[in-house]
């Protein structure tokens, strides 16, 4: 909470609030024995439910063909993970867990997105707004004529994910469909990959019967929270490579070493003795590219890299159709 350098989203897939800040951006945190919270202007993340948490940490592959992402799932059982489920636009009333005290007289509406994780809510005070989302509450959010929408869209209220783990709030207003999403908190609303019904992206290794409600971002050693390329810091790249050691999938972890010690003793990369899978094939991928950042591009990575490390060849979800909210 207190590294500028992390971000953090809460929610599923199709529907997320994400949160990071600059260096010098004022920020309140607070971490004590029962939450942990940071909030600027433009929003905040709290973590508040650990019991039963199981936290899974795992690198991910996208189309560039030199980076890679990582994260740290906070993970519940299936069985515990469910919020209200709630189908339709619903009043729930003043919001008095908001992370400030000044929003807890505020109305809070669940929009009934039926997730299984997650309850992805507005809040708000204007008149007009909660007499538009009084109008359309118990009717689905996406149905024709429900003037909720258009509404939130006008009035850009503030955004509230809500689970079992924690909450997200961002603050910053909704950008139009021709604009990208602002730097710093900002949350996306994809019909498209709601309509599938799946927690998490197919790219993430979850472990079965468990469902990620919060990520953690830890700073990474090649871009900054924003995405932006930096200088490769050498010591974030461990900093994360301990966590994957103690959290991550102990099958993947021993394929990143033996991918680094087949490279280094000059080894065929045919010989790789293995049946990957998705998850496999992304860990030689980020192992190779991680192995490039660190030490540059020897003959052998070189080989190794043009035998599995085909970009063509990434699956990686596409999200173009993406609508911002």
């Amino acid at each position: 909470m207190r590294d500028f350098d992390a971000s953090w989203s809460v929610g599923t897939f199709g529907a997320i609030a994400e949160f990071s800040r600059d260096q010098d951006e004022p920020a309140n945190v607070a971490c004590d024995a029962s939450r942990s919270e940071v909030v600027t202007a433009k929003g905040g993340i709290r973590i508040d439910g650990l019991a039963n948490v199981r936290p899974v940490a795992y690198e991910t592959t996208n189309k560039s063909p030199d980076s890679w992402g990582h994260a740290v799932a906070f993970c519940l059982p299936t069985a515990d993970c469910a919020t209200s489920g709630r189908s339709v636009v619903t009043e729930i009333g003043p919001d008095d867990q908001a992370l400030r005290d000044e929003d807890r007289s505020a109305v809070l509406f669940d929009l009934g997105l039926r997730t299984m994780q997650v309850d992805v809510c507005v809040r708000t005070s204007d008149p007009d707004l909660i007499a538009a989302l009084r109008a359309g509450a118990g009717k689905s959010l996406f149905d024709h004529g429900n003037p909720a929408m258009p509404a939130i869209s006008r009035a850009s209220p503030h955004r509230v994910f809500i689970t079992r783990v924690g909450r997200g709030e961002v603050y910053q207003p909704i950008p139009a469909p021709d604009e990208k999403s602002p730097d710093g908190p900002h949350t996306h609303l994809l019909p498209k990959l709601l309509r599938a019904g799946r927690t998490h992206s197919a790219n993430n290794p979850i472990p079965e019967g468990w469902v990620p409600c919060a990520h953690l971002y830890p700073a990474h050693p090649a871009k900054d929270a924003f995405g932006r390329s930096k200088p490769f810091d050498l010591q974030q790249h461990e900093r994360f490579q301990r966590l994957l050691r103690d959290y991550g999938d102990a099958e993947l972890v021993a394929l990143k070493r033996d991918v680094a010690a087949g490279v280094g003793a000059g080894n065929d990369p045919a010989a790789l003795t293995m049946a990957p899978g998705r998850f496999g094939r992304a860990t030689i991928r980020v192992a190779l590219r991680q192995m490039q950042a660190t030490n540059g591009a020897s003959a052998s990575l070189r080989v190794w890299k043009q035998f599995h490390d085909r970009v063509a060849d990434e699956t990686v979800e596409e999200d173009e159709q993406a609508e911002h909210a």
